[in-house]
């Protein structure tokens, strides 16, 4: 199998009917580079019908045109066109044709293109995407994954077919079974043989062998070997080892067709008595719920950054994600098996019933079996993968016939896979919401800011409902079709319902960053709870203003989606990949960090109140350097698992304060602000331990750049950072920031702040909080460079190149 990368020399435009282009009221296309998000480009505005949803962006439906030559000898070839994600609603034509078409956005999908080839030709490829009030965050529009084109014999390996599985591992050896279908399009009848060799991350060959297959025109045969490794180097978090099955298709002594997968070696078991075992050890889940998008990219998915997110969000002590809510893109599973982080794969946000009028519902019925198909088929050599969520918050799972679709979807998955556990996050208080919404609507009537009221009677509402005994009985069958019951928000339920279901084992796939203390105790302490999954491990676009703080003159509503509003603002770590307060206070309640962490509490102006949604942390920054004036009292917060803690300010002690998990790992102090050091010092039995510090900074002096370049890649990730004379982060002067390429084209540039009218496609924005990002690709000259001018301050000139 020959994979050509189909990425480049594509156009895109404004999807208009024919007719338009006959009047000449089509608009101009223009070049583009997939993986591409053309929703970037839309408008955004204050009147757009989708709201905060999106992030006020419009929806749209464009079209990406490519023009490509198919030579002579592709008619004996076998060619297809191999999509990783499309949203949404992808028409596929060739030559005007159509071809294949895919209405879920985040699916892979393969297209035969045989029938529609013109050979010796220049062929004309069309696909169309739209987005159209069909999600409740950002989803991007367009081909947002990579795209590869697929040049194999008549006689060949069938794309996607080649599944590996580790069904007896010990100590001595790995039971490897390969399972490789082979399809037939020529007209005789073929004996080829079949080759397997396995191979270590050294190169080394560990297992090899062959068999003759027979097939004829039409048909699709499996093969199988069953080959053993000694000595087996198992995939963990701690040690991700791969290994590599080359499968050749021989033909008179020629290799005609060859794959090659990526695979771990690894058990997994599963018990209420010791939980989640991954190769005998149990393992609890530090779990990160993220979204599909990439910051200032968009909805686009490349290997760089989805590499750069695991990473990150690994070193901040998460060891699984949960792709929340849709099947997350092969490039992150990559990332995943390579840094050994463990994945839920999450097939859907809804079933039958909607969530946005025109969202995936619609298509549903006819299509979640092929969907669910392509998921597994994607996910099935990824050692990383180990366990499916078929659902988050389904309003059908309250209902008997929505419980029996939910049976119907995990006897396909088991079906399809059965070496991997299910889940689906449940909500209570959402499976039962419509037989619930007038006893909610009474219970509200005359609340201001309805079920998100800042004061929480909203939340004291959905709590009461969700912990009901009506909720408990609505939803056990849809959580008996599953191997662990997925709770979202109801960490109450984990202790509570151990003796009516004693075989339960059960996981937060969703859970409030606030309760993390009393969630990660209920997980250590149950052997039946195998982990947690924080909403969510990195912010996100849309869903705008979720976690944000704001200050209104008077106890008012909540504002804080109003427009321009763009970021959820509601992740441990934010969009550039900064890590915020509540990543630290996480890691050190995961028992990971013992160093204290200051974060000291935003200052609430004069006249005002500080009025929040409690999606998120405290609004609260790691910083002792604000615009007050001096001795305005400001709260700082000292995260520490140590029994109490110290806090000094410019060496003079302010007190010592209890901390440590009787005290939520948190303590308190009030400090009128003056210019200075302020360090805390852990004590342990009386004794100081750890310490951190915060030092004040001065003006602004210059601008701080910071290159992020795996070795061999073509991307950049450069961080900018406003700095005093002595490199002090300053948060409290933001500037214009302008950025400029030469020998590589800017993919991106602006900040993490929660709320903009600026764009991530132009060369300009403004810091937030003292810091910027600009991403740079297509860095393929040695001179290739970035200049970064920021207001009142001298260029900064950096080269990219190799």
């Amino acid at each position: 199998m020959t994979r050509i990368d189909f990425n480049h020399d594509w156009t895109v435009a404004p999807n208009v009917s024919v007719f338009a282009e006959l009047g000449g009221g089509a608009a101009r296309a223009r070049r583009v580079t997939l993986p591409h998000d053309g929703m970037l480009e839309l408008a955004r505005s204050a009147s757009s019908p989708n709201g905060p949803s999106t992030g006020y962006f419009d929806s749209g439906a464009i079209s990406y045109g490519k023009t490509f030559m198919a030579p002579e000898e592709w008619r004996s070839r076998s060619i297809t066109l191999e999509f990783e994600g499309v949203y949404r609603d992808a028409m596929v034509y060739l030559n005007g044709i159509l071809v294949g078409q895919r209405p879920n956005g985040y699916v892979p999908f393969r297209v035969s293109l045989d029938e529609a080839l013109r050979y010796g030709e220049q062929n004309r490829l069309r696909v169309d995407a739209r987005a159209h009030r069909d999600s409740r965050w950002y989803s991007g529009l367009g081909i947002h994954r990579g795209v590869t084109l697929l040049d194999q014999p008549l006689v060949r390996l069938t794309p996607g077919r080649v599944r590996i599985t580790t069904p007896d591992v010990d100590d001595a050896r790995a039971v490897v079974e390969i399972e490789a279908a082979v399809s037939h399009g020529g007209i005789r009848t073929a004996t080829l043989e079949l080759r397997t060799r396995i191979v270590d991350s050294s190169g080394r060959e560990v297992a090899a062998g062959s068999q003759p297959v027979t097939i004829t025109r039409g048909r699709t045969v499996t093969a199988r070997h069953r080959l053993y490794v000694a000595g087996p180097e198992l995939w963990g978090v701690d040690s991700p080892a791969l290994y590599q099955a080359h499968v050749e298709l021989v033909e008179d002594g020629d290799v005609v067709d060859v794959v090659t997968e990526s695979f771990g070696i690894r058990t997994l078991r599963l018990d209420p008595l010791q939980g989640l075992r991954i190769n005998g050890e149990v393992v609890k889940l530090r779990g990160a719920c993220i979204h599909h998008d990439n910051g200032l990219l968009g909805a686009v998915s490349l290997p760089e950054a989805e590499e750069r997110r695991i990473r990150i969000l690994k070193s901040a002590g998460f060891n699984a994600i949960r792709s929340a809510h849709n099947p997350v893109g092969p490039a992150v599973l990559d990332a995943c098996d390579r840094l050994g982080m463990l994945v839920m794969d999450e097939a859907f946000d809804m079933w039958t019933e909607g969530k946005q009028p025109f969202d995936y519902s619609v298509s549903f019925a006819e299509w979640w079996e092929r969907d669910l198909e392509a998921m597994v088929e994607k996910d099935v050599n990824h050692p990383s993968v180990i366990m499916y969520s078929i659902g988050n918050e389904i309003l059908d799972a309250g209902k008997p016939l929505g419980a029996l679709t939910g049976r119907e979807l995990a006897e396909k998955v088991r079906a399809l896979d059965p070496t991997r556990y299910l889940t689906n996050g449940i909500s209570g208080f959402v499976a039962t919401l419509t037989d619930t919404i007038p006893m909610v609507q009474a219970e509200l009537k005359g609340v201001v800011g309805g079920i998100n009221d800042a004061e929480g009677i909203g939340k004291a509402v959905i709590d009461r409902i969700g912990r009901s005994q009506f909720v408990t009985d609505a939803t056990a069958e849809s959580h008996s079709v599953v191997d662990v019951v997925g709770h979202n928000y109801a960490a109450w339920r984990y202790e509570s319902e151990q003796d009516a279901y004693p075989d339960r084992v059960v996981v937060g796939t969703e859970t409030n960053p606030k309760d993390i203390d009393e969630n990660w105790a209920l997980v250590s302490r149950l052997p039946h709870v195998i982990g947690d999954f924080t909403w969510t491990g990195w912010d996100y676009l849309g869903e705008a203003g979720l976690g944000r703080t704001v200050y209104p003159t008077s106890a008012g509503e909540w504002a804080g989606d109003a427009y321009p509003a763009l970021i959820a603002y509601c992740g441990d770590i934010d969009i550039t990949g900064f890590r915020r307060p509540a990543s630290y206070y996480r890691e050190i309640v995961f028992g990971l960090r013992t160093e204290p962490y200051i974060a000291v509490h935003r200052p609430v102006p004069e006249g005002t109140t500080a009025v929040g949604l409690d999606w998120a942390w405290t609004d609260s920054l790691s910083t002792w350097t604000w615009d007050v004036a001096p001795g305005t009292a400001l709260i700082v917060d000292v995260y520490s698992d140590a029994d109490e803690v110290e806090l000094l300010l410019e060496h003079h002690s302010l007190g010592i304060r209890p901390a440590g998990p009787a005290n939520r790992y948190q303590a308190r102090f009030t400090v009128p602000y003056a210019l200075g050091e302020l360090v805390a010092v852990a004590r342990r039995g009386g004794v100081p331990a750890e310490t951190s510090r915060l030092r004040a900074a001065g003006a602004v002096a210059s601008v701080d750049v910071s290159i992020e370049r795996p070795e061999g890649a073509d991307v950049a990730f450069i961080a900018i950072e406003l700095v005093d004379a002595d490199g002090i982060l300053v948060p409290v002067d933001d500037r214009r920031v302008g950025a400029s390429v030469g020998g590589a084209r800017l993919l991106g540039l602006g900040s993490a702040s929660p709320v903009t009218d600026g764009s991530f496609l132009t060369a300009e924005c403004s810091t937030f909080e003292g810091r910027a990002q600009a991403i740079v690709a297509d860095i393929e000259r040695a001179d290739a460079e970035l200049t970064i001018t920021v207001d009142g301050l001298a260029p900064r000139e950096i080269l990219l190149g190799r």
